[in-house]
């Protein structure tokens, strides 16, 4: 996007101007679904481009799609400093293609377009400059620029009016910054008052227009070439539209004189403009991978807007569900629709609801398993580690110690691959190494499927499925099973109820005669981040009866205790099935993978 944030001597008078607390975080509301409407349009063009055949095309519409996504979050955190609270996971940032810019100019209408040069022309359009006399406007704008404008007119009003500190009264732990977001060489820096508000709002003006004085370049180092200057989002569209590179000494009016920068079109996908649901029936082969793309697309919504509402971290979780679009959209892309054509992402919004399970936003503390990712789990379940503690002699299991608190965000996501660098965090490795999550844990409940072992003044229940290996089970020299003969003995029944209140997992548990209510140890609500003898990683103990939900919709049974798989390997995934001791799982930090984008 672009703004001349810097152009204020020559600008014209505009009005209405944003005069009111509320109209600014109104107007930057629309900021975020303006930013938000360009990115279908260039995620169709990226699709579309065969990566192998047409790198440095793919590399020039990626680069702006990444920048895009940092506009957003400055976006969100202007929204945020000043008070407001960001929406995204909402039917109004996706309407129909093809669709209006909100509140822009009501003849410029933004199409679903493979690759090619009717795209070409829509992107230099969306990111054309503003001229430099041209009003502040802060609706209808005929220029993103003249929008952006409007904005800083009234920051700097109500400053004036109210005072920074009245202005800027958002939480700072809700800001975004570099450390949350990668892969490009614009600035993402927290806005807490004006002079960073309007760094922001220049961050964008520079990477969509350009520098003043009419200039191509945008101010920072190419992330991919850091020997050139990079080029503003209008330019590089100027540059694939004419086939040839800007170099040093170019100029707007003199256009591009370097390399060429050539694109094959055998080496673009013909997708169908413009496609829609409703061209194909439910259950039809298009329609079904249609389904899945705005499912998974509601997702990313839905993690932007908890990333952007106080739990930054989750834009890695973010990062791994673009990957995993782009997964679909390159399928629906090689199923023909049509003559010559083929079918493609139609962007509908879908309803939290109807994507799976535990997606509500008012379903309280949950765990929701995200199909081949993390654990996303809400509502601040605390989050702890707990370590085993054995015998000496023997290494017996004896008890948990749990150590402190870790620090989590309202939102947080745990690593289901095994290979995150920030164990137990997730930090989208899974979409990198192509982490399969795919569920095959057995939904019957336990009562029909447990084992019942009777003493004296107890019944054991066990259900072998759910065992982790965790020993609790395994006394100094025998089995409960075994130990179950003596418990005529009080002793010998207090200690076998001591240790199945220690199985993690709940594979065990106890009644005081067959048939009876299973007596349940008093556990809190947490996640705990087991580890085992000899610094082995196990675990994820869920406990308290927090509901997990399956990326496939169905829920687990909500048990007082549940264990969940975090080495990759488990093969009743999401549950754990104790592989992580066969193959020595240790929480060691994983090798950072930078430089990708989606």
């Amino acid at each position: 996007m672009s703004a001349p944030v810097r152009q204020r001597s020559v600008r014209g008078t505009a009005a209405p101007r944003i005069a009111t607390l509320d109209e600014l975080r109104e107007h930057l509301q629309w900021a975020v679904e303006l930013e938000h409407a360009t990115l279908p349009q260039y995620l169709c063009a990226l699709y579309s481009l065969d990566q192998q055949r047409n790198p440095k095309a793919v590399r020039v519409v990626t680069g702006v799609f990444v920048e895009e996504m940092l506009h957003l979050a400055l976006a969100a955190n202007l929204l945020n400093a000043v008070g407001g609270r960001p929406r995204l996971d909402t039917p109004r940032m996706l309407p129909p293609h093809p669709r209006r810019l909100p509140h822009g100019d009501p003849s410029f209408e933004l199409s679903l377009l493979p690759f090619g040069p009717k795209a070409l022309d829509q992107f230099l359009r969306l990111e054309q400059p503003a001229p430099p006399d041209a009003p502040a406007q802060a609706d209808g704008y005929a220029t993103i620029g003249q929008f952006y404008a409007a904005v800083e007119d009234g920051l700097r009003d109500l400053c004036a009016d109210l005072g920074e500190k009245a202005v800027f009264s958002g939480d700072p732990a809700r800001q975004v910054r570099d450390r949350h977001f990668r892969n490009t060489a614009g600035r993402l820096d927290g806005v807490g008052d004006l002079a960073s508000a309007l760094k922001a709002l220049e961050e964008i003006v520079d990477q969509g227009e350009g520098l003043l004085r009419g200039e191509v370049w945008d101010g920072d180092r190419d992330v991919h070439d850091p020997d050139r200057a990079e080029v503003a989002h209008y330019y590089r569209f100027q540059e694939l539209r004419i086939g040839r590179r800007y170099r040093r000494g170019d100029t707007p009016q003199s256009g591009p004189t370097g390399e060429p920068l050539r694109v094959d079109p055998e080496g673009i996908r013909r997708m169908r403009p413009n496609p829609r649901l409703g061209d194909h029936p439910p259950g039809s082969p298009i329609r079904d991978a249609q389904d899945e793309f705005n499912r998974t697309y509601g997702d990313l919504l839905h993690q932007l807007e908890e990333s952007f509402n106080g739990s930054p971290r989750l834009l890695a979780v973010a990062t791994g569900t673009m990957y995993r679009l782009r997964r679909q959209a390159e399928a629906l892309m090689a199923m023909p629709d049509g003559e010559g054509t083929t079918a493609g992402p139609t962007f509908d919004y879908v309803a939290p609801e109807q994507r799976g399970g535990g997606r509500r936003p008012d379903s309280g503390r949950r765990i929701v398993v995200l199909p081949d990712g993390p654990y996303l789990v809400y509502g601040g379940v605390p989050l702890r580690r707990k370590t085993k503690i054995v015998s000496p002699e023997n290494d017996d299991a004896l008890t948990w110690r749990t150590g402190p608190d870790l620090t989590t965000e309202p939102t947080y996501a745990l690593c289901r691959c095994g290979r995150s660098s920030a164990k137990p965090f997730c930090d989208g490795t899974h979409a990198f190494v192509g982490f399969d999550g795919t569920e095959n844990a057995v939904v019957t409940p336990y009562r029909e499927l447990q084992h019942v072992h009777d003493g004296t003044g107890i019944s054991a229940q066990r259900v072998g499925e759910l065992c982790i290996h965790a020993a609790f089970c395994i006394g100094a020299t025998r089995p409960i099973a075994k130990m179950l003969d003596d418990t005529g003995d009080p002793d010998m029944r207090a200690n076998i109820m001591g240790r199945i209140d220690h199985c993690p997992s709940g594979s065990y548990t106890y009644a005081l005669e067959r048939g009876g209510e299973t007596v349940e140890v008093d556990l809190p609500q947490a996640v705990s981040v087991l580890e085992e003898e000899h610094g082995l990683a196990s675990a994820l103990w869920v406990t308290g009866g927090v509901p997990v939900h399956r990326a496939d919709g169905r829920p687990l049974e909500t048990r007082n205790r549940t264990t969940l798989c975090r080495c990759g390997h488990s093969s009743g995934k999401p549950l754990c099935d104790g592989t992580h001791r066969a193959i020595g799982f240790r929480e060691e930090p994983g090798t950072p993978i930078e430089g990708r984008t989606p």
